[in-house]
């Protein structure tokens, strides 16, 4: 019995920090914005609880800030924080698309070819949402093809927060064409299974979105 009750706890749960880190890197809840529990609990029908639990793991990732006595607010970006926050997300991105040349089945490179290819289709529709969407996939599925629970592990934790920069960091359609390209490079890498090339093709990747977010953010 308590097998069957667990299940659908965690699944609210992973279902509530979906949802509110969706609203949050996607800019429904700007940066600096007061969370409004009462809202969100009436919004999606839950208790407080449930949603307390929610935004500490997003307080965790540095997309809330919780205050006591005052509440949750959407963190805000600062190019201080993403100058500290990007480097290690590279290097770690790096070596998951190192990992996953040498890890990852036939199966899985083809699931993040069509993942591309999709993508593809949104950046030429200019869907920035789908395209965002399956962007957030590819990176995810590179993770996992690398089959290294401590990489994942440590890539959570700062994936909610680099995850906001990188939909922000496509906001020019220069810098969203530029993004597109080293995709190609990023896929053509994976495929042909070189290793030492697809890691140098992430960290270039994570530090044009940097150079863009200093623009764009400024000091």
């Amino acid at each position: 019995m308590s097998r069957e009750t667990a299940i659908p706890r965690r699944s609210l749960h992973d279902e509530l920090v979906e949802r509110l880190r969706g609203l949050i890197v996607e800019g429904d809840l700007a940066p600096g914005d007061k969370i409004s529990e009462k809202e969100l609990c009436t919004a999606y029908e839950v208790s407080r609880t449930p949603l307390r639990e929610a935004l500490k793991v997003l307080a965790h990732e540095g997309l809330v800030v919780l205050t006591p006595h005052r509440g949750a607010q959407v963190s805000k970006l600062t190019v201080a924080d993403l100058e500290d926050a990007f480097p290690v997300i590279g290097a770690l991105e790096a070596l998951a698309g190192e990992l996953a040349c040498e890890r990852a089945t036939d199966g899985e490179i083809s699931e993040i070819t069509l993942l591309h290819l999709k993508m593809r289709t949104a950046w030429k529709n200019r869907d920035r949402a789908k395209y965002f969407r399956l962007n957030q996939q590819i990176h995810e599925a590179l993770a996992l093809a690398a089959r290294n629970p401590v990489l994942d592990q440590m890539r959570g934790m700062l994936s909610g927060r680099v995850a906001r920069a990188r939909y922000y960091a496509n906001i020019s359609a220069v810098r969203w064409d530029q993004a597109m390209k080293e995709h190609e490079e990023i896929v053509a890498a994976l495929k042909a299974r070189d290793g030492g090339r697809l890691g140098r093709v992430l960290k270039a990747h994570l530090r044009h979105k940097l150079e863009t977010l200093r623009a764009v953010i400024g000091d």
